[in-house]
């Protein structure tokens, strides 16, 4: 397989956390929306090929191993330094609907293995998002 851009692997990491617990919720995609046009790590993203790539998101997502491709073509498109801001991103999709399921905490212990996230790291960043979506 070709090697995949870094951005493309993050949005299929955004998709497939979304989708991890069998339904995307609208709570999800404006969350994965809001993501995709802000951060600093998406600048100069061409929106005109999100489509494709959601298919082939899609795709990937319907192979018995496609969450572990997905997994494995972050590890090798992104760069080391930003596996932290990938579970970020991963870890904002699943909060932003505020309660994960069995299979998105799941997802996001497969995350934390593949990237040799410490538990210090890794609390951190779920203690973040946590504190940003919580409600009255």
């Amino acid at each position: 397989m070709d090697e995949m851009e870094p951005q493309d692997a993050l949005i299929h990491l955004m998709i497939a956390s979304a989708a991890a617990d069998g339904q995307i919720s609208g709570v999800e995609q404006r969350e994965f929306t809001v993501l995709l046009r802000t951060l600093p790590v998406f600048d100069g993203f061409d929106e005109s090929r999100l489509q494709q790539i959601v298919r082939d998101c899609g795709d990937l997502l319907d192979r018995e191993d496609g969450l572990d491709t997905i997994i494995q073509n972050v590890r090798r498109s992104v760069p080391d330094n930003l596996y932290e801001t990938a579970y970020a991103l991963a870890v904002e999709v699943v909060s932003s609907d505020i309660h994960a399921s069995q299979p998105e905490l799941r997802l996001l212990e497969m995350l934390r293995d593949a990237f040799n996230l410490d538990r210090l790291t890794a609390g951190a960043i779920e203690h973040s998002a946590r504190v940003r979506y919580r409600r009255f």
